[in-house]
C-alpha cells in the first residue's frame, strides 16, 4: 500500500477529539481515519505527566498497528505532555494541537493581550502561554497571555447544554478577568470548547476565536500526505474506544456533525510497557 492511501489516525482520552476530526474530514475529502477515544480513562487532565505519557504511547501503538500514515494527538493534555515523547518514538509525522493554535492567536492580536481557556491541567502546564511567547519576533515578544480554567465547560457540553443560561452566566464568570484584560483573541484550548463557540462569540464581540482543532487540521494539510485523488475509502471513519457508554453515539454524532457507526471496543492497556523500550516506525 502506498503511504498516501493510509488512514490518518487520531486519538483522544474520550469524544472530544471529534471536533479535531470533524475539521480533518471537512479540509481532507479523500482521506479514510481511524479514531480512537480512549474512554476508559478519560479525563487524562487529572493523571500524572508520567501517566499521560503512558496512556499516549499506548494510544499511538494501537493506531500504527492500523499501518495509519501519521498520528493527529487531539487532545490538549497530551500534546502539551507526551508530544515530544510521542515524536521521539514514532518515525511517522505526530502532530498536536497546541503550537499551531498558539501560532495562530500570536498571528491573530493586534493589542497583544491573547487569552487561553482549557482544563486544569492544560492550564497548568502553561503550554500555550510558552508557545506563544516563544516565536522570536519583537511583536509576539510582548505579547501578554492570560489563562484561564474553565473545568465546567467539559460536562456543560456534554450534556448538550450549549446555550443555556446556566451555561451563559458560567461562561460570563469564567471570561471576565479574560475582558478585563482586554483580550482581542481566545484561544480554545480544549476540543470541547468549540461547540461553545457561537455562546463565547456573543459574550466576547469582536474577539477572535482561535479553534485548535482546525489549527491542527491545517498542519495535516500542509504536511501533503493525503491522499489526492478520490477512493473508494474517502472519509470512511473507523471508531474505536476503550469504553462504550450508550450515549456515545448520540454525543459522537455532536461533536463530529455526522451519523457515527456502533464503535468497537478494545484494550490497548497491555501495548507499551515502557516508552523506551522500542522503535515503532
Amino acid at each position: 500500500m502506498q503511504l498516501n492511501n493510509k488512514p490518518i489516525g487520531v486519538f483522544d482520552s474520550g469524544i472530544g477529539g471529534l471536533t479535531v476530526l470533524r475539521h480533518l474530514v471537512r479540509k481532507l475529502p479523500n482521506e479514510s481515519f481511524i479514531y480512537l477515544g480512549d474512554t476508559a480513562r478519560v479525563p487524562y487532565g487529572n493523571k500524572s505527566a508520567e501517566t499521560v505519557k503512558q496512556y499516549s504511547l499506548q494510544c499511538a501503538t494501537f493506531l500504527k498497528q492500523h499501518d495509519v500514515k501519521l498520528i493527529v494527538v487531539a487532545c490538549n493534555t497530551a500534546s502539551a505532555l507526551a508530544l515530544d515523547t510521542l515524536q521521539a518514538e514514532f518515525e511517522i509525522p505526530i502532530i498536536g494541537v497546541i503550537s499551531s493554535a498558539a501560532q495562530a492567536a500570536s498571528n491573530a492580536t493586534h493589542n497583544n493581550h491573547i487569552g487561553v481557556i482549557g482544563t486544569r491541567a492544560t492550564i497548568a502546564s502553561d503550554s500555550y502561554a510558552l508557545q506563544i511567547s516563544g516565536f522570536g519576533d519583537l511583536k509576539r515578544a510582548l505579547h501578554h497571555v492570560h489563562s484561564r480554567p474553565c473545568p465546567l465547560f467539559v460536562p456543560l457540553v456534554e450534556e448538550g447544554w450549549l446555550n443555556s443560561p446556566a451555561t451563559r452566566l458560567i461562561a460570563e464568570e469564567y471570561l471576565r478577568p479574560l475582558i478585563a484584560n482586554g483580550i482581542d483573541t481566545l484561544v480554545l484550548g480544549c476540543t470541547h470548547y468549540p461547540l461553545l463557540s457561537p455562546l463565547l462569540q456573543s459574550i466576547l464581540p469582536g474577539v477572535t476565536l482561535i479553534d485548535c482543532g482546525e489549527c491542527a487540521a491545517e498542519d495535516v494539510v500542509g504536511l501533503n500526505l493525503t491522499s489526492s485523488a478520490e477512493s473508494d475509502n474517502a472519509n470512511h471513519i473507523s471508531m474505536y474506544v476503550t469504553d462504550y457508554s450508550p450515549s456515545f453515539s448520540k454525543l459522537a454524532n455532536q461533536f463530529l456533525g455526522l451519523p457515527v457507526d456502533e464503535p468497537t471496543l478494545v484494550t490497548i492497556d497491555s501495548l507499551v510497557q515502557s516508552h523506551g523500550a522500542t522503535k515503532l516506525g
